[in-house]
């Protein structure tokens, strides 16, 4: 079967469930995030800048270019444009933190790109799903109203953020008691959800995951790269450089999902992608965050050894 005819099965249960776990996961983010994140952006705006053109931008623009040098099918291609344009993901915090990269700047440009993305993302999705020729019947056969779009993302992201900073600053003791278990189980919860997605769409997932593994690799892999090597170009330094590269290459596959099965009735292809997405960025970045972990401890210790 094509899999640009293939509707994948999420039960409406099931995404009530993941609607909230996103919008926990963003709460979660939101208990570190200060009012004062964004006077620094102000003040010392070049990184966050750099990211979110990156973001915004030249990824969605990258990631169009890709799916027509690569010929992908229809809803493969609509997929990755899909993922392309979705905010960073949370996980791009930790990710940060974890390889010494700047976690200020990280959470900030993720608090940016969640506010930007009522706008931006269904902007980006119109646009470069017109821009590819494979794309643009597919995406002019799908009605998607976009204050239905824009009333989801604010539902769904920007509304528990402001939550979140609201109960940071009137009760920072709570804030700081609730936001590392709430990150970890909503991290867990939106695994199970995904490895859900998988189990009651088995067949699909098996016959097809070759060919998102393949995309998804290069796709992901040139945002990786992009983030950091514009970071670079622009003299930032590496780990504000890190930061960017995690901002711009881990991506909010869990709402994408949430988009596909509202607006694009479960879409195949751009499930499949979204989904695997959603994995294998846990999967490079921790990659990834070890790698530059583990440079920055022998860069310590070879300093050490020189000034003893």
């Amino acid at each position: 079967m094509d899999i640009d005819a293939v509707h994948l099965n999420f039960s409406p249960q099931s995404l009530n469930t993941l609607n909230w776990v996103i919008a926990i996961i963003m709460f979660g983010v939101a208990l570190d995030i200060h009012w004062r994140d964004f006077q620094a952006v102000l003040s010392k705006p070049r990184a966050p800048v750099i990211g979110l053109l990156c973001q915004f931008v030249l990824l969605p623009a990258m990631a169009c270019g890709l799916t027509i040098l690569l010929q992908l099918q229809p809803s493969i291609a609509l997929g990755v444009l899909l993922v392309a344009a979705c905010p960073g993901g949370n996980f791009s915090n930790f990710l940060t933190h974890f390889s010494g990269g700047n976690t200020a700047l990280s959470v900030t440009m993720s608090s940016i790109s969640t506010l930007a993305s009522i706008i931006m993302t269904p902007l980006n999705i119109g646009f470069w799903g017109q821009v590819n020729p494979q794309t643009a019947p597919l995406l002019k056969s799908i009605s998607i109203a976009p204050l239905d779009v824009l009333s989801t993302v604010f539902t769904i992201l920007i509304l528990p953020l402001a939550l979140g900073m609201v109960v940071h600053y009137r009760w920072p003791k709570i804030a700081n008691m609730l936001k590392k278990p709430l990150q970890m189980l909503s991290l867990l919860f939106l695994g199970i959800v995904i490895v859900l997605a998988l189990k009651n769409n088995f067949t699909y997932f098996l016959n097809y995951i070759g060919l998102a593994a393949g995309v998804v690799f290069i796709v992901n892999s040139a945002a990786l790269a992009l983030g950091y090597g514009m970071a670079r170009a622009a003299k930032l330094d590496s780990r504000d450089a890190q930061a960017v590269s995690f901002e711009v290459g881990i991506q909010n596959a869990g709402f994408g999902l949430i988009l596909i099965f509202n607006f694009f009735d479960g879409l195949g292809g751009m499930a499949l992608i979204t989904a695997w997405w959603g994995i294998w960025h846990l999967i490079s970045g921790l990659i990834l965050a070890i790698w530059w972990r583990r440079r920055q401890h022998n860069a310590k210790a070879t300093l050490v050894t020189e000034a003893i």
